[in-house]
């Protein structure tokens, strides 16, 4: 009798802190990819923008308060107790180790990471160990280029859900889901000068935020952007 495919995916980021963009955008990739699990995997050092302004314990700390009783969502923290500068490519080896070569994975990013992709580390090997799921803006998705564009080309999957469906590993899709115009910048700046940004993340991390102190006046905008 075969095993069931069971299929995870993979969202990083910095969180810092988190918001209710990352959590809806959480949800609908559950949904529409039939995943059984996401890990969010907060980066210790990021390798392409600036270090987060919360420490590593403060931004896991944020999410596990922002995802509490949603099951299908994990904290995964290998990154930070991992340290150093992150690299998607370390992750998704450790990944695919401890699933096992049946199950899938996919490694979810959106269009601006993938346009820079060829600055990651051993970019081409990432579908070795996953699949790449790119979240498109309404309208035209931007054309990838030079040595990007060859190799996307060559893995695209014209039927996202068949190409999930057939292999655990392997394959590019693209998807369209509601992206909310929110952002941790946006968040830390209203901090910053005093003002509230309570419905743009839950009350809980917010409640947080404020009884640590977390984004002093004056630090909003130097770290990440998303």
């Amino acid at each position: 009798m075969n095993q069931p495919r069971r299929r995870f995916g993979v969202l990083g980021g910095t969180f810092d802190p988190v918001h209710n963009g990352h959590l809806r955008t959480a949800l609908e990739l559950i949904e529409r990819l039939a995943l059984d699990r996401l890990q969010l995997v907060p980066v210790a050092t990021p390798a392409l923008r600036a270090p987060a302004l919360a420490s590593a314990a403060q931004r896991a700390d944020m999410l596990r308060i922002a995802t509490a009783g949603e099951a299908r969502i994990a904290v995964d923290e290998r990154e930070l107790s991992r340290g150093g500068v992150s690299y998607s490519i370390d992750t998704l080896r450790e990944l695919r180790a401890e699933l096992g070569e049946h199950h899938g994975l996919c490694l979810v990013l959106g269009e601006d990471a993938y346009a820079a992709l060829e600055r990651w580390k051993e970019w081409q090997r990432l579908l070795d160990y996953a699949h790449l799921v790119v979240l498109t803006r309404p309208g035209d998705t931007p054309a990838p280029r030079g040595a990007l564009a060859a190799w996307t080309e060559e893995h695209l999957a014209a039927d996202p859900a068949a190409a999930l469906a057939r292999a655990s590993r392997g394959s590019i899709v693209h998807i369209e889901l509601t992206q909310l115009a929110i952002s941790s910048t946006q968040v830390r700046a209203l901090l910053a000068e005093g003002r509230t940004p309570r419905y743009l993340l839950p009350d809980g991390v917010l409640d947080y935020i404020l009884h640590n102190r977390i984004y002093a006046a004056g630090a909003a905008g130097t770290g990440a952007t998303a």
